[in-house]
């Protein structure tokens, strides 16, 4: 049985996450309709997406897969705000939006998409900012837990936790190279435990690279990420069912590494690690959303030269 965790009392949600935009990616739809019904089934609940994703592609082959079956009920549901500094109507438009294509009523999670610009906190907590919306949404009973999310750098992250909203979450890159370039585990994950927020671990595998490129073995990736004290869950991208069998044989009956285990896997790898070149998220443009980059006045990633 896959391990679960409680983001609140009697609310428990799987320690693997289906992440929603590798979803949308996938070229067949039926297929990916039966990979997201075949991880529900054995197991997986907590699904991950946002508003921006695909076009909106990834939201609506996931509401076509939990309206299929009444698996909606099954399942813990988390969508991305999507405004990059825009306002608290555009924020509740989009709601509205994600529901209609996630075919339900409410969401379990709300969380601000991409906080990777300098000035993103400063936007997002303005008078009529996006933070109004969670409060909104959460008193209309459209929304039951909220949070942010980012890939960039920890500064970011830490000034949208010390400016003061009680956020119930907050996803970050967790995974065995961050501890040793521009770290999240170091520099986020404690702050977030003193203020009772839950992490929600993403980019375990740094989208492949690290396995590809650095040589990682999977099975340490994945573990390492998912034993770090105070992670929720680990979302990942499944895209394929030799990916998901795997994930789903990490995350049965799954048993937390300590931490002198954890430092050998640092330590194992740590040549990798040094110079963010596995980890392009953080040290390049490369994942920066072009809605995000458009209200930044950035050209879209297509424009840029990589």
């Amino acid at each position: 049985m896959i391990t679960t965790r409680e983001i609140a009392p009697g609310v428990a949600v799987s320690a693997i996450g289906f992440g929603g935009y590798h979803l949308g990616l996938m070229k067949d739809e039926p297929e990916a309709i039966r990979l997201l019904h075949a991880a529900i089934d054995a197991g997986i609940t907590f699904l991950d997406n946002a508003w921006e994703y695909n076009e909106h592609v990834s939201e609506e082959r996931m509401g076509k897969a939990l309206a299929d079956g009444g698996r909606r009920d099954r399942i813990f549901l988390m969508t991305k705000v999507c405004t990059h500094g825009r306002g608290a109507d555009v924020a509740m438009r989009q709601l509205e939006e994600s529901l209609r294509r996630l075919r339900t009523d409410y969401l379990d999670l709300w969380q601000i998409h991409e906080c990777v610009y300098d000035d993103d906190p400063a936007r997002h907590y303005a008078k009529g900012g996006v933070i109004e919306a969670l409060d909104k949404a959460k008193r209309d009973g459209k929304v039951r837990f909220v949070g942010f999310t980012g890939h960039k750098l920890p500064s970011i992250h830490r000034e949208m936790i010390e400016r003061g909203y009680p956020f119930d979450t907050v996803q970050l890159p967790l995974n065995v190279l961050d501890a040793n370039y521009r770290s999240f585990e170091r520099n986020v994950l404690p702050l977030a435990r003193e203020r009772a927020i839950h992490a929600i671990g993403m980019k375990a595998f740094a989208e492949g690279r690290m396995i590809e490129a650095g040589k990682v073995d999977p099975d340490d990736a994945l573990r390492y990420a998912m034993s770090l004290p105070g992670v929720l869950t680990t979302v990942t991208g499944i895209d394929s069912r030799a990916v998901l069998d795997h994930h789903v044989r990490i995350a049965n009956d799954f048993a937390p590494l300590d931490e002198v285990a954890l430092q050998a896997l640092r330590d194992k790898y740590c040549d990798r690690a040094g110079d963010g070149h596995l980890e392009l998220y953080k040290s390049t443009a490369k994942n920066d959303a072009d809605e995000g980059r458009a209200k930044h006045g950035f050209p879209p990633m297509s424009q840029v030269a990589m």
